[in-house]
């Protein structure tokens, strides 16, 4: 199986070289630690829509990690091994004796990750960013901002910076569950660095059972780099409170021009 990802890795990076485009399927999911809306612990529910989304890298967020509430379980490897896909956790906060933070799905081998922190008021509920090199020419970057906008805001303050930190041209994509509406003041700042793959009409995340906002995001940039080909909220009211959004990106090859 690592030697089939290798070569479709291998095979990738040889069309983007010789100018070609490639079709990635990005998910976000908030899977409130894998409890449904009618309460029940279920993490192979949440994998099974994660398969039927068949999404090359899924963003996940409240993922616990060996906590009491999930019966030690981890949820991050659980994911992994029921969906087929490589498997990063993010520690956000130690919690109920385990932890608590993003996880990133896979299907091939991620090439190296950081977990960085994300500012916010001390009283705050810490935050992070999972940052991965996909082995396919960009990076991702996978993260749960906070529910008020100045500490939202802060956050955008250090995604930034961590775009600053990218050779010019270099392509990225963000994907969470950001907490912000179209419109708002933490929306309008990311913007300013990042296009929205989703952000319209018909597009709401929660609450799962009858969605009326959107706050679960993929962004991407330069928006050159990038052709948006679809985006669609997932039929799935039950298996956690939020439901995924999945975006069909094109990969466009650099020009030095």
């Amino acid at each position: 199986m690592l030697h089939v990802m290798t070569r479709w890795l291998l095979l990738l990076l040889s069309f983007l070289a010789a100018g070609q485009t490639r079709q990635i399927r990005f998910l976000t999911y908030n899977i409130h630690h894998a409890e449904g809306t009618d309460g029940k612990l279920d993490a192979a529910r949440i994998a099974a829509v994660i398969r039927r989304a068949d999404p090359d890298f899924a963003a996940i967020q409240e993922v616990d990690v060996r906590t009491e509430r999930v019966k030690g379980a981890d949820l991050a490897l659980e994911l992994g091994h029921l969906t087929g896909m490589h498997a990063v956790f993010g520690k956000t906060i130690d919690y109920q004796g385990g932890w608590y933070g993003n996880a990133l799905l896979s299907r091939w081998p991620i090439n190296g990750f950081t977990n960085r922190p994300l500012p916010g008021r001390p009283e705050r509920e810490k935050r992070a960013v999972l940052v991965a090199d996909t082995g396919g020419g960009f990076t991702l970057l996978a993260t749960h901002l906070d529910i008020t906008e100045p500490d939202r805001l802060l956050a955008a303050g250090r995604l930034r910076e961590i775009v600053r930190e990218q050779p010019a041209g270099h392509a990225m994509v963000l994907a969470g569950d950001l907490n912000a509406a179209p419109g708002s003041a933490t929306m309008k700042a990311l913007l300013e660095d990042w296009t929205a793959g989703a952000q319209a009409e018909g597009l709401a995340t929660i609450p799962a059972a009858q969605p009326t906002r959107q706050i679960d995001f993929v962004l991407f940039r330069p928006a050159g780099r990038w052709k948006l080909l679809e985006a669609k909220v997932l039929e799935e009211a039950v298996a956690s409170d939020h439901r995924p959004l999945l975006v069909i990106l094109e990969l466009q090859p650099h020009s030095s021009r």
